[in-house]
């Protein structure tokens, strides 16, 4: 897909291979920056509250650190900053990065035969304007029965502390028991296409 020429820049405000990987695919150049946030310290309810907040702190994080003044204002192109956050929620329960081998084993097992739903935020930043836009999506995963030494390959690998929910669709030893994905697979990964090109026109 050849590179857009957007009349903005980009910063990713993420460490995350999978949202690098949606942003290029939809065709964009940007540079990343990452929020280094205490995610932990953010507490919300409901997973749509959660997503948003941890997004959101992320982009604070990330403004706080870039240069005031003529920093961005050297040239006349508005610098679009996004910010991104996932939880999977499995029977009610928000699941985030898991924080131990028994936690992963945990949750893998649960997916199997078994499905979860995924909840993914975006919020856009204008840096020259300061004007904030976000939403939130949401996408139902199911599983097909996943065996024990798949599941002990994931966790040997270590791949599976890094996602929410110990949750990597588009892993090759995950993808084959991936039944069916119910809304979009870029939201299960990260970062949904149609959102974020929503945004971008609104933060513009």
């Amino acid at each position: 897909m050849p590179t857009k020429k957007p009349p903005f820049k980009i910063i990713l405000g993420s460490s995350s291979k999978a949202r690098r990987e949606i942003l290029s695919e939809m065709g964009y150049e940007f540079t990343i920056m990452t929020a280094d946030i205490d995610e932990k310290s953010i507490r919300r309810e409901k997973p749509e509250d959660l997503v948003m907040a941890l997004a959101e702190a992320k982009a604070d994080a990330i403004v706080q650190r870039l240069p005031t003044g003529g920093g961005l204002e050297e040239d006349d192109s508005t610098t679009l900053l996004i910010t991104a956050d996932t939880v999977v929620v499995y029977r009610g329960i928000i699941r985030e990065k898991p924080t131990s081998e028994k936690e992963a084993r945990e949750f893998i097992k649960g997916y199997s035969g078994s499905h979860a739903a995924v909840v993914g935020s975006v919020v856009v930043t204008n840096l020259a304007t300061g004007k904030r836009c976000g939403g939130w999506d949401s996408a139902e995963v199911y599983f097909l029965e996943i065996p024990d030494e798949v599941i002990d390959s994931l966790i040997d690998e270590g791949i599976t502390f890094n996602v929410a929910g110990g949750l990597m669709l588009e892993h090759p030893l995950t993808l084959p028991f991936v039944d069916a994905v119910v809304g979009s697979t870029d939201t299960v990964m990260g970062l949904s296409k149609a959102l974020t090109e929503k945004l971008f026109l609104e933060a513009q």
